[in-house]
């Protein structure tokens, strides 16, 4: 036996094995043990049987490579070893019980999601989702933020956002960091006043854009890049420019001109049920858009922005049923 200070002895604590799997309730079983004295009575204040309470410590012991109990004929009790580790067990069940008040404490903040959408996509689809959502998980709170794709693929990947929604044109791709899934599938289309004289048109051509005043989504939308790529950006005379598709309809709403949106930012917008706003596709385009909606590869570890996806894609497919 080694010696200390004036030739007392003394004992070097415990090696414990490196890379040991501990349970918390390992630590819990072996403190109870201590507190009540036996393996009987803190089998008994546990309320699990005594031979599986004597396992559970048993494979504590294996994991550390110490002896934590004392086994004899008269009982079970703390051994020297198990004394000396006590205070660092205590330490960490203390650490789990603070982290536990702090999860409970959160609670609210777990229950947020938080949703990035470029404002062409489609309202009356994540309305419905939320709706459906809500409806069975009221406590439930959706942040929808509103941004360019390029806003969204950056929050996402820093976890800042739970989900994003973006427009996509045939050919466009997204980031490998996310995973993309097609909600729904249309063409940009022409959106005027039902009074307004392309409405009076089956299909309006592109050469019939430039005779109008047309609202133009601001650089960085989808939107913005097929008007300038189909118009010819030089040729582009813009009477109104906008950051959205909700905004683009209120002002088309109140005359100041026409744009063009996806098809299915418009179907179903109270603008359109109301008879105010109608839709004409473009005769001489055949681009295809996608509403797509992303998220970062397993980055849906929380149940609240899993429902709310499995929510959107259920409206999605509804609605495509109802149009075919």
């Amino acid at each position: 036996m080694p010696e200390g200070v004036a030739g007392q002895a003394f004992h070097r604590p415990p090696r414990i094995k490196e890379q040991a799997n501990v349970r918390i309730e390992q630590l819990q079983y072996i403190t109870a043990v201590t507190e009540h004295g036996s393996l009987r009575r803190a089998s008994a204040s546990l309320h699990i049987s005594q031979p599986a309470l004597s396992e559970a410590i048993s494979k504590l012991e294996r994991e550390l490579g110490v002896t934590l109990l004392d086994r004899r004929r008269s009982g079970a009790r703390i051994s020297r070893h198990g004394r000396e580790l006590l205070q660092s067990m205590g330490d960490v069940l203390d650490a789990v019980g603070r982290l536990r008040t702090a999860a409970g404490d959160q609670s609210q903040a777990g229950s947020t999601i938080r949703v990035g959408s470029v404002d062409a996509a489609t309202s009356t689809l994540f309305a419905s989702a939320v709706r459906d959502l809500r409806r069975d998980n009221p406590q439930i709170t959706i942040e929808l933020v509103t941004a360019q794709q390029a806003e969204i693929e950056e929050g996402l990947a820093e976890g800042a956002l739970d989900l994003g929604l973006v427009n996509l044109l045939d050919g466009d791709d997204t980031s490998p960091d996310l995973t993309a899934t097609q909600l729904l599938r249309g063409r940009p289309v022409v959106v005027c006043r039902t009074d307004h004289p392309l409405a009076d048109l089956e299909s309006v051509s592109i050469e019939e854009l430039h005779r109008h005043d047309l609202v133009v989504m601001r650089q960085g939308f989808v939107m913005h890049r097929f008007v300038h790529r189909i118009l010819d950006s030089e040729n582009v005379a813009a009477a109104l420019r906008t950051d959205g598709a909700e905004m683009g309809k209120v002002m088309v709403a109140q005359g100041l001109g026409i744009t063009v949106l996806p098809d299915y930012s418009v179907v179903g917008d109270p603008l359109e049920t109301s008879g105010v706003l109608t839709q004409r596709r473009l005769s001489d385009d055949a681009t295809g858009v996608r509403l797509m909606l992303l998220q970062r590869r397993g980055n849906l570890q929380r149940q609240p922005p899993r429902d709310l996806r499995a929510a959107l894609i259920a409206q999605a497919e509804r609605r495509v049923g109802a149009t075919a």
